[in-house]
């Protein structure tokens, strides 16, 4: 193939035009693409942002999310509602279908798709929430303050709860595990979180498993029929990488695209970013792969720096190794979180975790690795800059609330 700096003649089709897709497109006119860029969408909508669709999207406070981005003044080609089925690395084309659309560089998006219940496909009145159609599916169903029950309290759960108390709803959350967020956060500290479900007025029911599902309701492992006019289900996700099948793009043992520190993936000129890529992560030593909105906007920019700069010669390449970062607002609280906990070895609490404001902070041999903040906003600013220079904390001044964060730096 071809090269030329900026990529005059060439073709650049990403595939997914939520967050992750519609910022590399952006970022790689910002960085001097000057070749064709065709961005490809499952959805006919405009390209739309998704976390106002647990909130003032289903609250009816606004129609959409739509990006406020003109991509008709950028150049940059939009073809919606067209979801994809295939690839060929060897012929270096796209599968669609209404036919094959080729590539000279190819960058994949396309994110990740709900978990469903198993038994509840077909079931009238079972729900996911991850697609503006599903928010305006649900959204009368809020109007109607009919009796909710949802399954699963993560992330997704409580956002939803939180949003049906709001509209007036009867609420009850079904969680197989013991307590709330279990696979993101420790025992220690989701505990604190339990309350907030009956503060707001919603009712938690933990260790519960469903065994059957109706149009009516669903039936515990216990034999409890909880009744509702709607059942939303929020159990996960999962990279939307089935249709790579057979293109030799290597996958993870998560399913997800095993990018490489410059998010590109097994396949030549063929890169991977946002919830469907994961990548490895030398700050802490493994492979991360990270379903939250900043990983779809940062990670564009490296993919865009990388494609470019692969045009030119003797570029060596831009590596992609953020602290991750997320936030929930959730039952009148902001959470926010930055980093990767997994192998801390110390837990530094500040604050009271039963009132309104508190954080944690985990540690690696005395440096901050993570940060969990309920209200303090100022502690997760500070602690994510710590994070990203490996800063060692004074446990003693860590520990106190009055102490800023960045005044605890050893």
């Amino acid at each position: 193939m071809a090269s030329s700096a900026g990529g005059g003649g060439q073709r650049v089709v990403i595939v997914g035009a939520g967050m992750a897709g519609v910022q590399t497109a952006v970022a790689l006119r910002e960085q001097g693409w000057t070749g064709e860029i065709l961005l490809l969408g499952a959805e006919p909508h405009q390209p739309y942002d998704r976390p106002p669709l647990s909130k003032a999207v289903l609250l009816g406070k606004a129609e959409g999310s739509a990006f406020d981005v003109d991509f008709a003044a950028l150049g940059i080609g939009l073809r919606l509602g067209v979801p994809v089925t295939g690839l060929d690395t060897d012929g270096r084309t796209v599968e669609t279908g209404s036919g094959p659309i080729p590539y000279d560089v190819l960058v994949i998006a396309t994110g990740a798709e709900p978990v469903a219940l198993p038994g509840s496909e077909g079931v009238p009145g079972v729900h996911l929430l991850r697609t503006l159609d599903d928010a305006e599916r649900l959204r009368p169903v809020l109007a109607a303050q009919q009796e909710i029950v949802v399954v699963g309290a993560g992330w997704i759960g409580a956002e939803f709860a939180t949003a049906a108390r709001e509209a007036g709803c009867t609420v009850t959350v079904v969680e197989a595990a013991d307590r709330p967020l279990a696979g993101a956060l420790p025992a220690e500290v989701a505990a604190h979180m339990t309350g907030w479900y009956a503060d707001y007025g919603a009712t938690l029911v933990t260790g519960a498993r469903v065994t059957a599902l109706d149009e009516n309701g669903l039936v515990l492992g216990d034999g409890t029929r909880l009744r509702a006019g709607a059942v939303v289900v929020g159990i996960g996700a999962r990279p939307a990488t089935g249709w790579l099948a057979g293109s030799g793009v290597a996958l993870a043992a998560d399913r997800s695209i095993a990018a490489d520190a410059g998010l590109r993936t097994s396949a030549p000129d063929v890169y991977a970013v946002g919830d469907c890529a994961s990548f490895p992560s030398a700050r802490y030593g493994t492979r991360l792969l990270v379903h939250h909105w900043d990983n779809a906007l940062q990670g564009p920019r490296t993919v865009a720096a990388n494609v470019v700069g692969s045009r030119t010669a003797h570029f060596p390449g831009q590596v992609y190794d953020p602290v991750p970062y997320f936030w929930s607002e959730q039952f009148g609280r902001f959470v926010q979180y930055a980093g990767h906990h997994s192998d801390a070895d110390e837990l530094v609490w500040r604050g009271d975790p039963d009132g309104a404001a508190w954080s944690v902070c985990w540690l690696r041999d005395g440096a901050l690795v993570a940060l969990l903040a309920v209200g303090r906003p100022r502690d997760l600013a500070q602690g994510r800059k710590l994070i990203e220079r490996g800063a060692r904390l004074d446990r003693t001044r860590a520990t106190d609330p009055s102490v800023p964060l960045k005044s605890a730096v050893l």
